[in-house]
């Protein structure tokens, strides 16, 4: 199994997840300047659509969107715990989850991140996000875990977006709640490894 990564992207959620249910994966970093990975394939031949995450499994197919690649490995490691059954009121709620973070949070920060966006613009969408943290924030209130207190595979997203706040100078005073949960996630051990083997963290 080898997973398509770029450092810090959204790739990182199921770097994590394919470390908390103890998988044996490769990893291969991909250069955007150049559309190449580290071993030298062309990524557009992988991937066609041009971005991360992608997972080639061990008989050649690709999966590509995180909110698949996530329920896909967590299903075929049941007893991770990383996901709820399927058919259950559980899982719905975690697909829910799975589905706000991609477009509400995922979305959010991810523009973010595009070199020619104006301050006046960056100073909306400040606004947008600032409305989807207030209810993050709630969300999480007497929680450990997105879910309760369980890690599951919402939260290897959920992290792996919310630590773009870094990245773009966005304080999260306002939202004790997120920044705790933060604090808390980067101390997992998986998260941990994925980061460093990221070069995220020393």
């Amino acid at each position: 199994m080898k997973l398509y990564y770029y450092p810090g992207a959204c790739s990182m959620a199921p770097h994590i997840v394919l470390r908390e249910a103890g998988y044996n994966f490769d990893l291969e970093k991909v250069d955007f300047a150049t559309m190449k990975t580290a071993g030298g394939e062309d990524f557009w031949k992988v991937n066609p659509k041009g971005y991360v995450p992608a997972l080639k499994l061990d008989h050649g197919q690709i999966f590509t969107e995180v909110a698949v690649i996530l329920q896909y490995l967590a299903d075929q490691k049941p007893e991770s715990g990383l996901i709820p059954k399927a058919g259950t009121m559980e899982r719905y709620r975690l697909m829910e989850w799975l589905n706000f973070i991609a477009s509400e949070i995922h979305k959010s920060l991810g523009a973010f991140f595009h070199p020619q966006t104006t301050p006046e613009w960056k100073e909306r969408q400040r606004a947008l996000v600032g409305k989807r943290f207030d209810y993050l924030a709630s969300a999480l209130d007497g929680r450990q875990y997105i879910m309760g207190n369980k890690f599951t595979v919402a939260d290897a997203y959920l992290f792996t977006v919310l630590n773009w706040t870094r990245f773009h100078k966005i304080d999260l005073t306002k939202w004790p709640k997120i920044r705790d949960y933060l604090a808390k996630m980067v101390e997992r051990p998986a998260i941990r490894e994925s980061m460093k083997a990221e070069g995220l963290l020393k």
